[in-house]
């Protein structure tokens, strides 16, 4: 029997490594080294406790019947709860929201955080088109009150999703949200085909369709609330998700005056001036300024991850996550779990962790990356890449392990994210990617807050964005940093000039950068490459002086045996300088001024071991010396 075949046995049993040894009679620690392969030679005594144990036909005979299947996407409340897959109970989340009398509520939560399948939960809850569903909520928490049993099945929900509106311009954004009002309107077929339709009913009814003008797809969900309350004699909760999808696709792709103007209108007909809603629900990434579209609904209560309201109601707690890996037999994993997939901070709750990890790894055992790889990630990349040179340093500390100081500001101004660096930290806390470590001024919607990045996942997906932006045939950066580590100082200057060719462009926020400043935005992405391709092996430090054109960077090297080098970069100064020569050459010599081997050599790496290199710009041609 290898060890091999009984850890495998461990997880299929999904036993802990605690019981394991009470069972066996094996010490915990003992356990531990031989389940994890530090023992090359265990004893055969000890390698026979644990067979018996894992394969007798006793406690831990039989595969678990405790442990749920994982259904990995599956959103639908009520398949997940029929089949008895592995659910997270967040019923309570029901009795909370309905108790809060607030009219409509706009929840913001970073994505797959649980948003979709709690509203699902909601709609089965509520809807009267669920009426028979109690089996579904007889062995959950929002069972044990008597009035919340009454309640089910109570109401018509008109449930609905923008996920899926993800069109690159305006005209198909606005035909993918007409094609989930035509949907919907073919959902309750049933009532729009009932005699107690109006004439005037049935000529808006007919309205409704793929062609549809601006007016009538605006009004169409007020519409069909009122014909629902007039049916069944109540009014009508509202589910709407991710709302904001169409929003950042708008922002990504250009057209974001056009798709605002329509889903203002949308939300005013649907939440403001709807005599037949009884509440309303909405969810999403981000909380949009009330300028761009919430500027009409006054009655609109928003709970963003600042706030304490349903704090546990999304994501899961260090408890929840404990309990499941317990059954999963997984509990040894739990710091792994932790620092992959924990960090997150909601209203006063410190340690909630990403849910769709969690049951990824609850179906595989496989720490990874499972969030980070949910989406392309398109608006946040763009926002970095583009960002300014102060932006791509703060990431640097970031990704460094260090924390950054930045206003947030829980409204987001999409239209002006570009040009507000605290616009850009916001969006990244919304998301999920920064987690707040302490507020250090300010309170309400703006404060000052130490950020750093919540989690293992996260700076994986970071490192993989940022090796993308020098990916591809004609970048050539991993020769640039093989011939850098070889000294080769030819094969340097031939590929340099290829990554700056390359990838200048893709730096640019869309003005036209001046010669000057060009380097300046190139050096900065440059510097986050050598973080993340070189942090194993050398602290990697850079220090900016751009109203003189000069930027530095230290590699140390880790092990004090390895070359360490100094870069300067120096953008060509035609005044002074008649060459790029000649830019080279005062590269160099600030580089000795400085003394910038001062620091290396305390340390205790030999003067023959510290490489200068200057790295002369002009436009996007380098010369290094």
């Amino acid at each position: 029997m290898t060890i091999e075949e009984l850890k495998r046995r461990k997880n299929e049993l999904g036993i802990t490594y605690e019981e394991l040894a009470e069972k066996s009679g094996i010490s915990l620690s003992a356990v531990q080294k031989i389940m994890g392969g530090q023992v090359v030679s265990p004893k055969y005594d000890t390698m026979n406790a644990l067979e018996r144990v894992l394969f007798s036909e006793g406690e831990f005979g039989k595969k678990s019947e405790s442990r749920p299947e994982v259904s990995i996407g599956n959103q639908d409340f009520g398949k997940i709860i029929e089949n008895r897959y592995f659910y997270e109970d967040k019923t309570e989340f029901i009795k909370q929201w309905w108790e809060s009398g607030d009219v409509v509520t706009l929840i913001t939560r970073p994505r797959r955080f649980g948003k979709t399948l709690n509203m699902s939960m909601l709609d089965y809850f509520f809807s009267n088109r669920h009426a028979d569903s109690t089996k579904l909520f007889e062995k959950l928490k929002i069972w044990k009150y008597d009035e919340y049993r009454e309640l089910q099945g109570q109401f018509p929900v008109v449930a609905v999703s923008f996920a899926s509106v993800k069109g690159n311009d305006y005209v198909m954004s606005r035909q993918q949200i007409v094609q989930e009002i035509v949907r919907l309107y073919r959902s309750f077929s049933d009532i729009l085909e009932q005699p107690f339709l109006t004439v005037n009913d049935r000529k808006f009814i007919d309205l409704v369709g793929y062609d549809m003008s601006d007016a009538v797809a605006t009004a169409s969900l007020n519409f069909l609330c009122e014909i629902l309350a007039r049916f069944y004699g109540k009014r009508v909760i509202v589910i709407l998700d991710e709302y904001d999808t169409p929003l950042q696709e708008a922002y990504v792709s250009g057209f974001w005056d056009e798709m605002t103007n329509f889903i203002r209108n949308l939300f005013n007909s649907t939440f403001k001036t709807n005599n037949y809603l009884e509440r309303g629900i909405m969810t999403g990434i981000t909380r949009v300024s009330k300028e761009s579209i919430f500027s009409d609904l006054n009655n609109l209560k928003i709970v963003s991850l600042a706030t304490s309201k349903y704090e546990t109601a999304f994501g899961f707690t260090k408890s929840e996550v404990d309990a499941a890996l317990k059954v999963y037999g997984l509990f040894d994993k739990s710091d792994d779990v932790r620092s992959w997939y924990d960090g997150f901070r909601v209203g006063n709750e410190k340690e909630i962790y990403n849910p769709w990890s969690v049951t990824q790894f609850l179906d595989t055992g496989i720490l990874d990356d499972y969030w980070a790889n949910t989406s392309a990630n398109l608006l946040i990349e763009k926002l970095i890449r583009e960002g300014t040179a102060n932006v791509k340093e703060e990431l640097e500390k970031l990704l460094n392990g260090g924390q950054t100081e930045a206003l947030i500001d829980e409204e987001i101004v999409f239209d002006m994210m570009d040009k507000s660096e605290s616009g850009i930290f916001s969006m990244l806390l919304a998301s999920g990617y920064l987690k707040v470590d302490e507020i250090t001024a300010g309170e309400g919607m703006r404060k000052r807050c130490l950020l750093s990045l919540t989690n293992l996942e996260v700076l994986h997906m970071f490192e993989d964005m940022i090796r993308r932006w020098f990916e591809g045939a004609d970048t050539r950066y991993n020769d640039f940093i093989k011939a850098l580590l070889s000294n080769d100082l030819k094969y340097m200057n031939r590929f340099m000039n290829e990554v700056a060719l390359n990838t200048f462009s893709s730096f640019d926020s869309g003005n036209k950068p001046s010669e000057r400043n060009e380097p300046e935005r190139f050096y900065h992405g440059f510097v986050l490459g050598l973080i993340v391709d070189l942090r194993d092996r050398y602290l990697i430090t850079s220090n900016r002086e751009s109203g003189f054109g000069r930027y530095d960077v230290c590699l140390e090297p880790r092990d004090i045996n390895m070359p360490a080098y100094v870069l300067e970069f120096k953008v060509h100064d035609p005044d002074d300088e008649k060459s790029l020569e000649d830019t080279v050459k005062n590269a160099l010599k600030q580089i000795e001024e400085r003394q910038y081997d001062t620091d290396l050599l305390a340390r205790g790496i030999s003067k023959e071991n510290i490489y200068h290199y200057g790295f002369a710009f002009k436009g996007k041609t380098v010369l290094i010396g």
